[in-house]
């Protein structure tokens, strides 16, 4: 493939040009409550050509070779259009070539796993909840994503990269006359298919989770100082935390650059913040994203102050800050955009226990369930949580959705775990699906949130 990656690239008369071939390969199992409802491979293939010229930058997709020499034509014309209608020529930040391939290990490749196999696990774990009276309905599914990329530029980088992706959970729903209650269960990785092998564990923890939650009383409203699980810690540092580090998203809103300039202080000294998609076997591990850059560790906050960004070539030199290797895309039909890897809130040095003695009284709240992010302020919902007095948990409470603002919440940990955990479930949405975004953190103690309930 590279010859004619490089018989492509060689034809194009620009500053700079780079050309992403890859093929894709998925394959879905779905139930749908006990029936199974879906079997499903395939197999797809397709370029991705960027073209910097003039100070114009532009991408087109191809699924053909043979539609090559239309797409340079395209990709020009438009970096010749942009170039002309631009406040700021596009430049990027340099890096050096590189040439490697990188293949990350596996534990049973799930290449070689039989479709069979895979199917019988699904339904085995699929099957575990009806053992139990009170269980309704479940939704489980297995997925398996696998990206075998080319990567060639004008620069001399040449990389060839495998990224594989496999992950089995789903939904559990219990049911007792007209109230029903839905757990997430399940997890994955990119280090193979053992890490998908004896959950069963898993999923009876979520199932009685599930029917506990049937006798749980909802909370009540008000406001609250808490204990959130490294589910809820994680899914708060990248939401309502993360995509502000994402240099794209606040490249054109000046009240929030000014606001998050380097250096300044965000957060309380408990609060340090890092994103490191070279963490091996993670959702969020790989070596080189898809502008070629390799992958780094980047500090984001340090003893609540903002240290570190997280950058495309093109916002590295706008910013004068430095390359990350963040710029991630979705499969072949995507230019790559600004993307988190493993984001997580670094771990601290007290014990739960410590944690919830010191609350006293509060809530503990539990694993995210769904939420979105309104600038500075978030919402998110918790699968379930507990009242805390005298620091230990007392009842179950349910129906849980907690609301703060960004900065407040920040400055409001006061606590912070040592029991750093990163999430085997994970995603993201932002203009492109990116199910390889994965998220951690401790346990951690927050002043002053509102929650919302009876």
């Amino acid at each position: 493939m590279f010859p004619k990656l490089k018989d492509i690239l060689s034809k194009i008369e620009a500053d700079y040009a780079d050309l992403r071939y890859e093929v894709k390969k998925e394959t879905v199992i779905t139930f749908n409550g006990s029936e199974l409802t879906q079997v499903g491979t395939n197999a797809t293939d397709g370029f991705v050509l960027l073209v910097l010229n003039q100070g114009g930058f532009s991408s087109v997709t191809f699924t053909r070779e043979e539609q090559a020499e239309g797409a340079v034509r395209t990709a020009l014309e438009n970096a010749g259009l942009l170039s002309r209608h631009l406040a700021q020529p596009v430049t990027l930040a340099p890096v050096p070539a590189r040439e490697e391939a990188f293949f990350p290990p596996l534990q049973e490749d799930p290449r070689n796993i039989p479709l069979e196999e895979k199917l019988a696990l699904t339904r085995h774990y699929n099957q575990i909840p009806y053992r139990f009276e009170g269980i309704a309905t479940t939704q489980t599914q297995y997925a398996e994503i696998i990206r075998e990329k080319y990567f060639l530029n004008s620069e001399g980088s040449r990389l060839r990269e495998d990224l594989i992706t496999t992950r089995l959970g789903g939904t559990i729903t219990s049911r007792e006359g007209t109230l029903t209650q839905t757990v997430r269960v399940g997890g994955g990785g990119s280090d193979g298919f053992v890490r998908l092998r004896n959950q069963e564990g898993e999923f009876e923890e979520k199932t009685k989770i599930a029917l506990d939650l049937l006798k749980a009383e909802p909370v009540e409203a008000g406001i609250y100082n808490v204990v959130l699980n490294p589910d809820l810690t994680g899914v708060f540092t990248h939401e309502a935390f993360g995509h502000f580090s994402e240099a794209d998203l606040i490249e054109d809103a000046p009240s929030m650059r000014q606001r998050l300039t380097l250096g300044a202080r965000l957060g309380s000294e408990k609060v340090s913040i890092t994103d490191d998609p070279t963490q091996p076997g993670q959702l969020g591990f790989y070596g080189y994203d898809d502008e070629g850059v390799a992958a780094r560790a980047t500090t984001l906050l340090r003893n609540g102050v903002l240290t570190g960004r997280l950058h495309s070539r093109r916002t590295a030199a706008a910013f004068g800050e430095p390359v990350s290797g963040h710029c991630v895309a979705e499969d072949f039909r995507y230019p790559p955009i600004i993307r988190m890897g493993t984001i997580y809130l670094e771990p601290g040095d007290q014990s739960l226990p410590e944690l919830l003695s010191a609350l006293q009284e509060g809530l503990y709240l539990a694993n995210a369930l769904g939420g979105q992010t309104s600038g500075e302020n978030f919402t998110f919902g918790a699968e379930y949580g507990y009242r805390v007095r005298g620091g230990t948990l007392q009842k179950m409470v349910r129906d849980v959705n907690i609301s703060g603002n960004l900065y407040q919440t920040l400055q409001g940990i006061t606590g912070v775990g040592n029991d750093l955990t990163l999430s085997r479930t994970g995603g993201c949405g932002k203009g492109q699906l990116n199910v390889r975004s994965c998220h951690g953190g401790p346990h951690v103690l927050a002043k002053q949130l509102v929650i919302g309930g009876r």
